[in-house]
């Protein structure tokens, strides 16, 4: 395992903003040589934060003291500590945060105040401006403040409002960007073309290289909507790796993203904590395995908050065939995955992954693409379909209607076989 220095840090793109009251749906669309697609409208009760109105006329009634409170917040794990602060009405409030936790971290209040992202080991002072009335703060990296990194800040010696109920009570406002309906995903999945389904054949290779470098990038959704994803090599899912029992694979994974990331292979038989570690910005990280069985496995990040990461698109397929598998005419690869979408542009929203309900479920990354551009075969020809759920939270039940499989083979044995 090899690491290089980290780079200074970026900007993360698209802060992801609370949930919001709208509208969801689950789309999935089935194929081979039969589509079926189904789409079901589901509410999906969410909430906001932003600056109150209350805190306006605090302000204006608390005048500023001139002093200043100093406070020292440790990161551990995903908590802030301490995670209540208590100041005088009108101190301005000073904070060094100091990240001794695994990955990065920031601190933002109800107020609009913040602190700059914070790599492990580091740390950063600044000022959260004068505090008039209590407030809420939280981390705002996608995910974090649902895994419990909240804080509260207390002020003493006024009538004092806590901001975050304020907050709660915009929680009706409705802001966030309606998920798409179900013609809205058919009309742009036939103006762009779809994802390859197609396995590549076997070659005489026993050692495998890749590269995975991980990108964060707009995704179109439909023509008026898009969202912020995650990806190993631009696309996701990512790259499909395709070998036979005891194959080897190299994987270099490389992080040109804007926080940290990882990847956790099931193909491989290890703990990921060490050999699979969360990489900073910069950094890359080499993890090596031997295929010893057969099956469709599931690799992702598994950086915490990890239903996030995967949600927002970094997953992917390894497949291993067995020995003695017949030959078909063509050989597919389907991986469900739900979407959760946030803001215009924003990655997933976190508190929607927490309720595990969708507003979009894919196949290989995009609603109605195999609707639009159906996986055609000729009549009499043999088809086998590796089918894979990535969730990160639904389950999955395939099946092909107007036809019968009659050989399966599920989490490692034949339960049908021709």
């Amino acid at each position: 395992m090899t690491k290089q220095p980290t780079s200074d840090p970026r900007p993360i793109p698209g802060h992801g903003s609370d949930p919001l009251t709208r509208s969801a749906m689950a789309v999935v669309g089935v194929v081979a040589v039969v589509l079926v697609t189904v789409a079901v409208l589901i509410a999906n009760p969410a909430a906001v934060n932003g600056t109150s109105a209350s805190q306006a006329g605090a302000s204006a009634a608390v005048q500023a003291t001139g002093e200043t409170t100093d406070v020292t917040v440790t990161i551990e794990g995903m908590a802030f500590n301490p995670s209540t602060i208590e100041l005088p009405a009108g101190n301005e409030l000073v904070v060094t945060l100091v990240n001794n936790g695994d990955q990065r971290h920031d601190l933002v209040l109800a107020t609009g105040a913040s602190l700059e992202q914070v790599a492990p080991g580091e740390q950063v002072t600044g000022s959260l401006g004068v505090i008039t009335e209590s407030t809420d703060g939280w981390c705002s990296l996608t995910g974090h403040r649902q895994m419990g990194m909240v804080l509260t800040v207390t002020v003493t010696g006024s009538a004092s409002s806590t901001e975050s109920s304020d907050a709660d009570a915009d929680a009706d406002a409705d802001t966030d960007a309606d998920a798409p309906s179900a013609a809205e995903l058919q009309e742009y999945a036939d103006t762009v073309a779809a994802s390859s389904a197609e396995l590549e054949p076997l070659t005489d290779e026993t050692e495998h290289y890749y590269t995975f470098t991980v990108t964060e990038q707009l995704d179109a959704v439909t023509g008026e909507l898009s969202r912020m994803v995650w990806t190993y090599n631009g696309t996701s899912p990512g790259p499909t790796l395709h070998g036979r029992i005891g194959d080897t694979f190299h994987i270099t994974l490389v992080n040109d993203g804007t926080m940290g990331h990882s990847i956790d292979f099931h193909a491989g038989e290890v703990s990921p904590d060490d050999t699979m570690t969360t990489i900073e910005p910069g950094e890359s990280l080499t993890y090596t395995f031997t295929a010893n069985r057969s099956g469709i496995w599931m690799y992702h990040c598994s950086t915490v908050p990890m239903s996030s990461h995967i949600a927002n698109g970094m997953y992917g397929a390894v497949v291993i065939e067995p020995e003695g598998l017949s030959d078909v005419d063509h050989s597919y690869v389907l991986i469900q995955a739900e979407q959760y979408l946030g803001d215009d542009g924003e990655p997933a929203d976190a508190a929607a992954i927490a309720t595990g309900i969708a507003d979009i479920v894919t196949f290989n990354g995009r609603a109605f693409q195999y609707d639009a551009h159906p996986l055609e075969v000729s009549t009499g020809e043999r088809i086998r379909i590796w089918v894979l759920d990535a969730g990160p939270n639904d389950g999955l039940s395939f099946h092909v209607v107007g036809t019968q499989f009659d050989t399966v083979w599920k989490e490692g044995s034949y339960s049908v076989y021709r």
